[in-house]
């Protein structure tokens, strides 16, 4: 005898299931159908609230101001000379006037 179970849960990016309540039936084979239904409206803090939850238990910590900080000044120091780089091949490319 089979014993049906209808249940919700999200589909994870990874394939797993997490579903909304603890099933009722008994541990052993189960045979699972995955039916798409509409996404919940979720307002935008809800969503950075799920987010962060799932930043924290997967372990990632967000960089520091300093990190941040050190990053932006890295790449303001490589655009400038980037830019350097083109000003002296305009120079070089450019026949002098004088």
């Amino acid at each position: 005898m089979s014993t049906t179970e209808v249940l919700r849960g999200i589909l994870k990016s990874d394939g797993s299931l997490e579903l909304e309540e603890k099933p009722t039936l008994p541990a052993g084979p189960v045979r699972v159908t995955v039916e798409s239904l509409p996404a919940k409206s979720e307002n935008v803090w809800t969503v950075l609230e799920r987010i962060w939850e799932e930043r924290k238990v997967s372990g990632v910590t967000p960089r520091s101001r300093e990190e941040i900080d050190a990053e932006i000044e890295q790449v303001r120091r490589e655009w400038d000379d980037q830019q350097q780089e083109v000003e002296r091949l305009q120079r070089e490319s450019c026949p002098s006037k004088e």
